[in-house]
């Protein structure tokens, strides 16, 4: 798998992204990152795992402390790579935007002008029964 689906992957899941979330605040130990998540300790040294494969978390060692930090260069290629998409959405709206104020210009303009009175459609009352 090429680096960018291999970050994409490890994105994917709700308690990487919730551990990433952490790691934002600081660098912090695998016991205080498990402390929110309704799981053992094991699964969240999975989950660090892919983080890690990824290259968006990395831990270090100090004795008996293994502290966890986010790799915040990692995300970058991923920011990159949504960058484009965010620039063809922008655009798009820009032009929406663009166009639906050219619309109401036209109602604004058309509804100050006079013009002929609108006829109201009128409905045949039934004559009453002899």
């Amino acid at each position: 798998m090429d680096p960018l689906s291999t970050k994409f992957a490890a994105l994917a899941d709700p308690t990487r992204r919730a551990i990433l979330a952490r790691l934002v605040l600081g660098e912090t130990s695998v016991t205080e990152l498990a402390e929110p998540f309704a799981m053992s300790m094991p699964a969240v040294s999975k989950h660090l795992k892919v983080l890690e494969h990824a290259g968006l978390v990395t831990r270090g060692r100090a004795a008996q402390w293994r502290p966890c930090k986010i790799e915040p260069a990692a995300l970058r290629e991923v920011d990159d790579w949504l960058e484009s998409y965010r620039r063809f959405w922008e655009a798009g709206l820009d032009r929406l935007e663009e166009y639906l104020g050219g619309l109401q210009a036209k109602e604004t303009s058309a509804a100050s002008k006079p013009g002929k009175p609108k006829h109201r459609k009128t409905t045949k009352r039934a004559s009453p029964r002899k």
